[in-house]
């Protein structure tokens, strides 16, 4: 019973999604010199979910708060993750990066934040009214859950769009698993 009502649940959200998310965010990861991705909690493991379908697409993208992550740049692409767009560390991540002169994009559950208006496009995953309780749904879980699904349908696109080859993207995999 369950799993058909977060299935309908996120299907309602993506389709109340604007459908050409896909294309402005695909341009979006075109233009940048180097990507980096940030989030908190679970939005952060959505965010490192999509790094790594980045990456297997040939994309040079970071995870903030790695070790391995070089600094930020001029003209490089921040890509925050946060339902309520008021993260209080994520916030900081925008500041610092528009302060670098990097282009941010937030997906998010709401057009306006704090970090919205900082930000340089706003993705509304759904819309806000959609988010009140959900049985069995807690805390964020239809946020995180519908936007891991969109991202991971733009990689869908990324890779029709420009034919990557499965095997191509296999040879990025890890192999020290």
């Amino acid at each position: 019973m369950h799993h058909q009502l977060i299935i309908e649940k996120i299907s309602d959200i993506l389709a109340a999604t604007d459908p050409t998310y896909d294309e402005k965010l695909t341009q979006l990861l075109d233009q940048a010199p180097r990507i980096f991705v940030a989030g908190a909690g679970r939005s952060a493991l959505v965010a490192r979910f999509f790094a790594m379908r980045l990456m297997h697409g040939g994309y040079d993208v970071y995870v903030v708060g790695e070790i391995v992550t070089p600094s930020l740049r001029s003209g490089d692409l921040l890509i925050v993750i946060s339902g309520s767009g008021e993260t209080e560390t994520i916030l900081a991540f925008t500041k610092r990066a528009k302060e670098l002169g990097a282009v941010v994009a937030l997906l998010s559950a709401k057009s306006s934040s704090t970090i919205g208006d900082l930000a340089d496009t706003v993705f509304r995953i759904g819309s806000p009214e959609q988010y009140g309780k959900v049985i069995g749904m807690p805390m964020g879980t239809t946020f995180e859950l519908s936007t891991l699904i969109f991202l991971e349908a733009t990689i869908a696109h990324i890779i029709h769009e420009k034919g990557i080859p499965e095997e191509e993207m296999r040879t990025r995999h890890a192999n020290l698993e």
